[in-house]
């Protein structure tokens, strides 16, 4: 099907371009939520009627993304989650749970807007772009651990996935003696 983009589609085209799509794509994605209209002479004409309006839509849209992303450069966001000793999730962190961290800190981003192609599963410091226009888009820091006392540990570059870090034992200086004590009696009684 060939439509007309309203505005700039990633790896798709600009504003104004004739594009051919799939069908499903043009009904089910650009059709309705108004970022193209289908390609015929009716709506070509009504495009070059409205193409200052729509250019400054854009543009507005743009500048309040812009004014955002100054607003969230260099932020970083901590995510508490429960996890093992090997830094292995219980659950994951998804673009939902990223999207209500940033509503906790004041910023409203919608789900769709979270780049995250796979669901965060470990314990640390994960980098997120988020796309807050067709032509703005940023990374924000994601700072998953088990408690805020070790995201403040993780930010300073500590790394949490081992006994010695978890609970302040170096595990490998551990001796036999530390776990049981060699003089203690044994009664022989093994009920």
């Amino acid at each position: 099907m060939q439509v007309i983009l309203l505005e700039r589609v990633a790896k798709l085209g600009q504003m104004g371009e004739t594009v051919k799509v799939r069908d499903g794509f043009a009904r089910n994605y650009l059709l309705p939520l108004g970022k193209a209209l289908r390609a015929n002479e009716a709506n070509k004409k009504r495009f070059d009627a409205e193409r200052a309006t729509l250019e400054a839509r854009n543009l507005e849209r743009k500048s309040e993304a812009q004014a955002v992303a100054e607003q969230l450069d260099g932020k970083a966001f901590v995510v508490v989650r429960s996890a093992g000793e090997t830094g292995q999730l219980y659950g994951s962190v998804a673009a939902r749970d990223i999207v209500e961290v940033l509503a906790a800190g004041g910023f409203t981003i919608g789900r769709n807007q979270v780049d995250l192609n796979n669901p965060i599963k470990t314990i640390g410091l994960h980098e997120v772009v988020l796309h807050l226009h067709s032509e703005v888009e940023i990374k924000v820091h994601v700072n998953v651990a088990r408690s805020a006392d070790e995201a403040e540990r993780q930010q300073k570059g500590e790394s949490l996935t081992s006994a010695d870090a978890i609970y302040g034992v170096d595990e490998d200086a551990l001796k036999p003696e530390d776990f049981f004590n060699p003089e203690a009696e044994f009664d022989g009684d093994d009920e």
